[in-house]
């Protein structure tokens, strides 16, 4: 793989992005960093897309350029992108913004599509339309398919998004083949790594032995993890032929019960206690969270969509065609990924 990886930009096999730009939107979160991370790491001169209100605890690396946007003014995020670079464009741009949890349904639309909208029509009308753009979106785009022999789901298949959620990420990948920029997307399954806070849950619920499932058919997951999700953006940026969509998770699928045993072995767990909800418990618990969050005004993780997703049996995928147009096969399989993740928990005073 590092032979791979040494070939992908221009400027040599230690420096490969150097002499590069790329700028990720949406730099604060989980996975913004990671490809901020990996940018440096590559030496791209790296911008990374903020609010004002963005915690940056995890860009602190002296060598990051921000740039401040503020999605809900086009306006404004044009200004900022010629402010930023006057006379000049970044080479590639990662877009990494979005929702996976609002407290109003309209909220996913207006985040993961109509930001989108904004910010390309604002590429357009400042002149600085990429090299490439990468959008990160989600197999959630897919509906439910093949619940029974969880066959993997292919790039050639036609979306049929069952959430709200999904349905959101479809409508940005529709308006990105019309935007007029040369895109690449990513369709992720489940990302899991150093600062995440989802699977956190999950780890933590497994030391303090409980394990909670939904449902009592089996389940097919598939992860990718956060840092290997990086390494495929830059690679795809460089490699890929635009107006592509890939699938990007490692290339198998693992059963709960799976990745329960090897969280217990990392944390030395030897007993942990299963516990699965039947699907009307778990339907009553998302539409009560989902009341309580309306009446509070905050994106609570269980409501109806999550259970939509959470209901769903089958996420396996195939991952042939990233391999074959740019090379990338997930390097860290789950064990080691949830080693290195559980790791990065404990040093931080997470577990």
């Amino acid at each position: 793989m590092q032979e791979v990886k040494s070939a992908i930009m221009p400027g040599g096999a230690e420096n490969p992005g150097e002499g590069l730009r790329v700028l990720i939107v949406g730099a604060g979160g989980f996975m913004g960093s990671h490809f901020v991370e990996e940018g440096l790491r590559l030496g791209f001169e790296v911008w990374a897309g903020v609010r004002p209100s963005t915690d940056r605890s995890a860009l602190t690396n002296p060598s990051i350029r921000f740039v401040e946007f503020d999605y809900d003014d086009p306006a404004a995020v044009a200004k900022a992108l010629n402010e930023a670079l006057p006379e000049s464009r970044w080479d590639y741009i990662i877009y990494n913004l979005g929702a996976t949890k609002v407290a109003r349904y309209a909220d996913f639309n207006r985040i993961n599509y109509e930001y989108l909208k904004i910010f390309t029509s604002a590429l357009h009308t400042t002149g600085k339309i990429p090299r490439k753009l990468l959008y990160l979106s989600s197999l959630s785009v897919m509906g439910a398919f093949s619940e029974r022999d969880c066959a993997p789901y292919t790039e050639e298949m036609i979306p049929q998004p069952d959430t709200r959620y999904g349905a959101s990420k479809l409508k940005a990948e529709l308006w990105l083949a019309t935007a007029g920029i040369p895109y690449i997307i990513f369709r992720a399954t489940g990302i899991y790594g150093p600062r995440d806070h989802d699977y956190f849950l999950m780890f933590a619920s497994i030391k303090k032995g409980f394990d909670f499932g939904v449902g009592y058919r089996k389940q097919m997951l598939t992860f990718i993890y956060g840092p290997d999700l990086a390494e495929a953006a830059y690679m795809a940026l460089e490699k890929a032929p635009a107006g592509e969509i890939y699938n990007i998770s490692e290339p198998r699928a693992y059963t709960q019960r799976e990745f329960r045993r090897l969280a217990m072995r990392k944390l030395r767990k030897k007993l942990v206690l299963p516990l699965k909800m039947p699907m009307a418990a778990v339907k009553a618990v998302c539409a009560i969270a989902e009341r309580i969050g309306l009446l509070r005004n905050k994106p609570f993780t269980l409501n109806s969509d999550k259970f939509r997703i959470l209901k769903r049996r089958n996420w396996n995928c195939s991952t042939q065609k990233a391999e074959r147009d740019f090379g990338f096969r997930a390097p860290t399989d789950l064990n080691a990924g949830i080693e290195r993740t559980i790791d990065w928990y404990v040093s931080e005073g997470w577990l």
